[in-house]
């Protein structure tokens, strides 16, 4: 009996490592809009992270929609791996790129995968090698809006690529109507919002509006915005405000922004129900996505059109980019030992809780072996 109590103990102590390990939130605000204030089990999960002969400063720049999930991640990693600082300036995607493919930072963040002139000017740095994508954070881009009577709204991907084309102009207009019979849709001017600043964000938006809507689209996509007309806003948090402040506004942006007060849109994809962003709808549309990389190389092409239910088509996929081999001996160790661990089970598992979502097992499997060879 006793023997019994004691393992009794020693599951429920297990159960509670496990979930503290899971209730991590970010520190800090950023471009992701995730909130301050929020605490962490980081000694729950520093035992699963292995530091091996990780010492010194690791640095690190690009994706800022991912800036909030580093920096969790970092919190963690450093309370394990005391003999390592990182540091993580999240400049946006385009930089990053650059700054890894000039030799400045050991890794970097970007929300689309290297393009083929990337990969030969990271060989340059990459010696013997070349920079590759390993896919490591998803999140759903959500359509927020802020229409006074509307609690809830329906989309499909021709009326939301003929709003922010400015095609359809009031919030009464048929098409919407008949997308949501019995709504009281007022008789009010929508007001679009969109990033003025080049973003990953804009780029994943439109190559959904591009691969489901192309007749209504007829752009070639980009982090520009290219449509004409609409209200334009720096960062994401410049367009939550600015749809916050407007009745009758409608603006795309990480979910995390699309709080206090807005309402988000159910994308009508042809599933059994429209579907609205969420952690776990992100995840299920990542589970379709095609590796199309080659070799080493993880980068996914999604599958906008999806109609599998509970997923989310609206989907941002961030990857780390480093060197498959000729990696700086002096910053080897803690590359990997860092991206071993934010692609652990113990890693993947903080991100729900901070509007982010986890890449699927059979995708984030390849990672993690990936990971083990960079040398």
């Amino acid at each position: 009996m006793k023997l019994q109590r004691m393992n009794r103990r020693a599951l429920s102590l297990g159960a509670l490592a496990v979930s503290g390990a899971l209730a991590l939130t970010a520190c800090g605000s950023d471009d992701t809009g995730t909130k301050s204030g929020s605490s962490s089990s980081a000694t729950a999960a520093a035992g699963s992270i292995k530091c091996d002969d990780a010492k010194g400063q690791l640095l690190a720049d690009g994706s800022s929609a991912q800036k909030n999930a580093i920096d969790a991640w970092v919190k963690n990693f450093t309370q394990a791996c005391s003999g390592v600082q990182v540091n993580y300036k999240g400049s946006g995607s385009g930089a990053g790129v650059t700054a890894f493919t000039q030799g400045q930072v050991a890794f970097a963040g970007s929300d689309s995968a290297l393009k083929p002139e990337d990969v030969a000017a990271s060989k340059s740095v990459c010696t013997g090698g070349q920079g590759i994508d390993l896919p490591m954070v998803a999140g759903p881009i959500a359509i927020a809006y802020n229409v006074s009577g509307v609690d809830n709204l329906v989309l499909d991907a021709s009326t939301i690529a003929k709003i922010f084309d400015g095609k359809i102009t009031n919030w009464n207009d048929a098409a919407i109507a008949k997308l949501n019979p019995g709504a009281k849709l007022p008789d009010l001017k929508i007001q679009p919002y969109h990033r003025s600043d080049e973003s990953g964000t804009t780029d994943n938006f439109t190559k959904y509006l591009i691969a489901t809507a192309k007749t209504d689209w007829p752009y070639s996509g980009g982090k520009a915005w290219q449509a004409k007309g609409g209200q334009a806003a720096a960062g994401s948090s410049g367009v939550a405000q600015g749809v916050k402040q407007t009745n009758g506004a409608i603006g795309y942006m990480e979910l995390s922004y699309a709080k206090d007060g807005l309402g988000t849109v159910a994308v009508n994809t042809g599933a059994a129900a429209p579907v609205k962003a969420s952690s776990d709808g992100a995840t299920k549309a990542v589970a379709a996505a095609q590796v199309v990389g080659t070799g080493s190389d993880l980068s996914l092409k999604l599958d906008y059109n999806t109609k599998a239910d509970g997923a989310y088509p609206l989907t941002l996929v961030t990857y780390e980019i480093a060197c498959d081999k000729g990696n700086k001996a002096a910053t080897l160790p803690a590359t990997k030992a860092f991206l071993r661990y934010i692609a652990s089970e113990d890693g993947q598992g903080v991100l729900s809780g901070i509007d982010y979502a986890p890449i699927p097992d059979a995708i984030i499997a390849k990672v993690r072996t990936t990971i083990e060879g960079l040398s």
